[in-house]
C-alpha cells in the first residue's frame, strides 16, 4: 500500500517562458539537455511545453517539502509515447525515496503542474 507523503502544485505564465526562448535564453538550470531537446521539438506549442514542465518540477519541490534547495535538473521529466508525463529523481532528490506522480495542464496562458510524492 502506498502513502501519500506530500502533494504540490504550481503555475507558470506560458508569456514567460515565451519571452526566454525569444531572447535564446539558456534553459541549462532549469532543464536537462534531454528536456531541451524535447522542448525544441514541440515547435510551436514549445514556450506552453517549456512551462507545464517548470510548473511540474516547481510541484515536485513542494511535494517533497525542499524548495529550490535541490537543482531543477535532478528532477527529469519525460513522456510516453501517448505524451503523458513521467518524472524520475536523479541526484540528491532521488535519496529522498518513493515515486512520483506528475499531471501538467495548459489554460488561458497558464500552464499547471500537480506533483504527489508516494512510500
Amino acid at each position: 500500500m502506498c502513502n501519500v507523503l506530500g502533494i504540490g502544485i504550481d503555475l507558470c505564465e506560458v508569456a514567460q517562458m515565451e519571452r526566454l526562448l525569444a531572447a535564446g535564453h539558456s534553459l541549462r538550470l532549469m532543464f536537462t539537455e534531454e528536456e531541451q531537446g524535447y522542448i525544441r521539438e514541440r515547435g510551436a506549442v514549445a514556450a506552453q511545453t517549456a512551462a507545464g514542465m517548470f510548473a511540474a518540477k516547481e510541484a515536485v519541490l513542494k511535494a517533497l517539502g525542499t524548495g529550490l534547495t535541490l537543482p531543477m535538473t535532478e528532477i527529469v521529466i519525460s513522456h510516453t509515447e501517448l505524451h503523458q508525463p513521467v518524472v524520475t529523481l536523479t541526484g540528491k532528490a532521488a535519496e529522498k525515496g518513493g515515486r512520483i506522480l506528475i499531471s501538467i495542464t495548459h489554460e488561458g496562458g497558464m500552464a499547471a503542474g500537480m506533483a504527489v510524492w508516494l512510500s
